[in-house]
């Protein structure tokens, strides 16, 4: 039976935290500002989270592997995420900023962990916990953590759809440490297919962000990835062109570096964008390879990401930012998208 969380004394704040934030409207005038990461060690120095607390974001976003916790004892992960929620920068930006996010492996439970996870629903509750999502959410009933985030209001509304790519994932095809092509293997259950169709086909929300623990777009490295899953990542790219939600942006971790891709679907004017910012206490060397939607480089060093969303009459402005220590801009690219456009797309 799992002992009474070590999470209760912080959790209470954080949920009462979480609870004024979760109507509220974006906090700028004309500007909705996202920030996010992933990759992140309760173990290890955190020197990010001074430059994100000053961009004063609207929303955080944790995009998995919150904690590192490789375990299969319940009080060890809690005991971890309770060092987290302890971090000095980390309360800070709990005082100002709503969080959500979904998880990746190592949060989850342990290296690559699947399906097959004896602890998973104890593990998802412990998650929900550190999130500050209340007792009676219905999440917490659900087989996995798959829920959206609204955040503003009107045209001015941006809808955060939060994947769960670990508690029905099917085992990774690997052969000599590279992840080869599972064609028969799943990653999402049946019921989070038709929640997500329901989602994006029911939406108003102006701009709708995916945010995936694993990258989506890139098919040109062996290592985890959606393309690990053939036909999950292909029947995702349908599903958005079937559904064609306004403005659709992928946000994804894991990887230890930061980049932007992007790919055409069809019905769309604009291309799919995807932000991977990882990491934000360990990251590796950048390279030109792996990544044939990358635009721009690869940003081999500490990251987090900042989407600024700029809502004007005729045109919706976002620009997507790789930012590193003291908020230097590592990578960036705006893109612009016209309004009737928008409706044009959206209706073919």
């Amino acid at each position: 039976m799992l002992k009474k969380s070590p999470l209760a004394p912080v959790l209470a704040l954080v949920l009462l935290l979480t609870a004024a934030f979760i109507s509220s409207p974006a906090q700028s005038q004309g500007t909705t500002r996202i920030a996010f990461g992933s990759c992140n060690s309760q173990d290890e120095p955190q020197p990010l989270w001074p430059s994100i607390n000053a961009t004063q974001p609207d929303l955080w976003v944790w995009l998995g592997d919150n904690i590192y916790a490789d375990t299969h004892s319940m009080d060890t992960l809690a005991s971890k995420y309770n060092r987290q929620l302890q971090q000095p920068g980390y309360q800070e930006l709990l005082k100002h900023t709503p969080v959500t996010g979904t998880w990746d492996d190592h949060d989850f439970g342990y290296n690559d962990a699947g399906g097959e996870f004896a602890w998973k629903a104890q593990s998802q509750q412990l998650f929900l916990d550190f999130m500050g999502v209340p007792k009676d959410a219905p999440v917490r009933k659900q087989e996995g953590i798959y829920r959206s985030y609204t955040i503003g209001e009107g045209e001015q509304k941006v809808k955060v759809l939060l994947l769960d790519e670990r508690y029905h994932r099917d085992s990774f095809n690997k052969m000599f440490g590279l992840y080869l092509p599972n064609w028969k293997g799943k990653v999402l259950h049946e019921a989070q297919w038709q929640w997500l169709e329901q989602e994006l086909t029911n939406s108003d929300a102006s701009v709708h962000l995916i945010v995936s623990g694993m990258q989506v777009l890139p098919t040109g490295h062996a290592y985890t990835n959606l393309s690990a899953y053939p036909n999950t990542r292909k029947r995702l790219l349908a599903l958005l062109e079937k559904t064609k939600p306004a403005i659709p942006i992928i946000l994804s971790g894991d990887r230890h570096v930061g980049e932007l891709g992007k790919i055409s679907l069809e019905g769309y004017k604009y291309p799919l964008y995807e932000i991977t910012s990882s990491g934000m206490t360990h990251h590796r060397k950048a390279s030109s390879k792996g990544n044939p939607y990358r635009i721009g480089e690869q940003v081999g060093t500490l990251n987090f990401g900042v989407l600024d969303i700029s809502w004007g009459k005729d045109n919706t402005a976002i620009t997507m930012q790789i930012r590193g220590k003291g908020n230097k801009v590592l990578l960036e690219k705006q893109v612009i998208y016209e309004k009737k456009e928008q409706a044009v797309s959206a209706m073919q």
